[in-house]
């Protein structure tokens, strides 16, 4: 391999270990705040974790030149063949490093939320050591019986996404779901799903683009020529392709499925979409990119429902529905679409019946490592959180924070003992004059009190100004409620009541109309949309200036 191929090599594996950026901003995203820190150091770990167990044993199983199903032979970890087997090249070491930490960090989201920390540190060691190296041998390692048989696999959407797909649904069925998933009857049996939406599609969005990106490394870094068939402009025009139709699908799908287009969905296809396009990105053209595409857009979507709705699995963030599925979509759609071999190029069946051949053991590997892996977790260290623990949040029970956002909210504060002013008290007497109205000791008061959206706060203000209402008092509360025969869906899924960010403005009136109050608030704050508010309006038995003492209608005026 030339020195400038080396180098885009060592290139694309950074830009792979930067997917663990996109991977913790996605799963941080998808779940609830109180969890953040430990999704975060959980793809931390899996990487810090996956280094050293990957270079003392994992590497050595993977690349052995006495390689035999990656059972037999002894690990040979002088051995730093590149990726084609030319010479010793350590770059071929960091890029398998970053592959294997890829693996093991899709399980983090399927396990979000309820899964003990050291049991899943203990888990990513075992897949770095000992799981994915041997597959992965199977598939990259020029002595690997798959390799001899024509398997294709580029860029690992069996050996990596299948793989972790696998891991993800053995370990959220060993977990159970999340507290309040499911409502039971007494029998057992689900009578009710409820929506656990994310704390921040804005995230989950972040890490979605993160992990485009650094799917041009993962795809294109096993490059060897520029251009042609298996080259990178190819790979990468592939890799463009299938996620944005993925994209586009999923987008009508859900729109004419509930209605509307699902966003979460959305960002999920175009993983979908990239995974499914990652074993065959060398070797398709741009039709058959677009047409595994929309294969996997509609996938994921299937697959995300039918789990959570019929099977009561409960994957927070779709891993197994972004890399199982379609993992495994991906790697046999190369013997459809494959420009040399595949069904619809006049290739014949024997290469699609390579790549199932070659998907079923890959799984069938994976799946009876961890079944033994969880089974000895659970039974000997125990797997998943305490009802305490998942309720209150993994990041304060388990790494001692209150908060990821901690930085960024502002708590209230509490003053005490000696007062912040730098101006002395004096008599009531001296104080500020004040022009005092007539006495009124027959005024009736009124509360109103308006709970709407923070973003019409602006408009009510002037609304209020224009009737010398000059007085209220705002502030921000969380309020839920929902319209009868208006069905809002988040991932299929019809949601409960959701406590959403809203303003709540107290103005207490005499002279002012509280009709005239009530109606030029809701003219402002009208739009027939779910969320314009409430308008309350109470009594209020007498008022008090605490400046000049005065009580009343005459406490109310300027």
């Amino acid at each position: 391999m030339s020195e400038v191929w080396s180098v885009w090599f060592l290139i694309g594996a950074a830009l792979v270990f930067f997917m663990q950026c996109g991977f913790a901003m996605v799963e941080t995203g998808f779940t609830r705040a109180k969890n953040a820190g430990n999704i975060i150091m959980k793809n931390l770990m899996d990487f810090c974790i996956g280094t050293p167990m990957f270079m003392l044993l994992g590497f050595g199983l993977m690349m052995s030149e006495n390689y035999f199903f990656g059972l037999i032979g002894k690990p040979d970890m002088q051995l730093f063949t590149n990726f084609a087997g030319e010479g010793k090249d350590w770059s071929s070491f960091v890029f398998n490093l970053v592959f294997c930490a890829t693996a093991a960090t899709i399980v983090s989201g399927s396990m979000a939320e309820r899964t003990k920390f050291s049991a899943y540190c203990i888990y990513s060691a075992i897949i770095s050591a000992v799981v994915y190296p041997i597959e992965a041998g199977w598939v990259w390692n020029p002595q690997g019986w798959l390799v001899g048989l024509g398997f294709v696999d580029f860029a690992g959407g069996a050996a990596i996404h299948s793989v972790g797909g696998t891991a993800a649904l053995i370990g959220a069925i060993f977990l159970g779901p999340r507290i309040g998933k499911y409502e039971y009857d007494k029998s057992g049996k689900v009578t009710k799903v409820h929506a656990i939406p994310g704390h921040s599609l804005t995230l989950g969005a972040l890490g979605t683009f993160i992990l485009w990106f650094g799917w041009y490394g993962f795809n294109g870094a096993a490059c060897t020529q520029l251009l042609g068939v298996g080259g990178l402009a190819a790979v990468f025009t592939t890799t463009t392709i299938a996620p944005a139709v993925a994209c586009c699908t999923t987008m009508i799908f859900t729109w004419i499925k509930n209605g509307k287009p699902d966003v979460s969905m959305t960002l999920n296809a175009s993983l979908a979409g990239l995974v499914a396009i990652t074993p065959t990105c060398a070797t398709v053209d741009a039709l058959g990119a677009s047409i595994i595409g929309i294969v996997s857009g509609i996938i994921v979507v299937v697959v995300v429902e039918f789990l959570d709705l019929k099977l009561h699995i409960d994957d927070p963030v779709g891993a197994v529905a972004v890399h199982l599925a379609n993992g495994i979509w991906g790697t046999l759609s190369d013997g459809l679409f494959n420009v040399e071999s595949g069904v619809f190029y006049g290739g014949g069946v024997k290469h699609l019946g390579v790549q199932c051949l070659g998907e079923f053991t890959i799984v069938a590997w994976t799946t009876i490592c961890m079944l033994i892996t969880f089974t000895l977790i659970k039974k000997l260290h125990g797997l998943r959180a305490s009802r305490e623990e998942e309720i209150i949040g993994l990041d304060k029970l388990e790494h001692g924070i209150d908060s990821s956002y901690a930085g960024f909210i502002m708590a209230p504060q509490v003053l005490g003992g000696e007062s912040t002013s730098q101006e002395a008290k004096v008599p009531v007497d001296k104080a500020v004059p004040v022009a005092k109205a007539s006495s009124r000791p027959d005024a009736k008061f009124h509360m109103v009190t308006i709970i709407t959206r923070q973003s019409k706060f602006d408009e009510l203000k002037a609304a209020m100004n224009d009737i010398n209402v000059t007085g209220m008092t705002v502030t921000n509360v969380l309020g839920c409620g929902q319209q009868h025969g208006n069905v809002q869906k988040y991932r299929g899924v019809e949601m409960d009541m959701t406590l959403l960010p809203k303003i709540k403005v107290d103005i207490v009136v005499s002279e002012v109309p509280v009709e005239l109050v009530v109606t030029a608030a809701k003219e402002v704050l009208y739009t027939g949309h779910i969320g314009d508010g409430k308008i309350f309006v109470y009594d209020v038995q007498n008022v008090v200036k605490v400046r000049t003492g005065e009580e009343g209608y005459e406490a109310l005026q300027d």
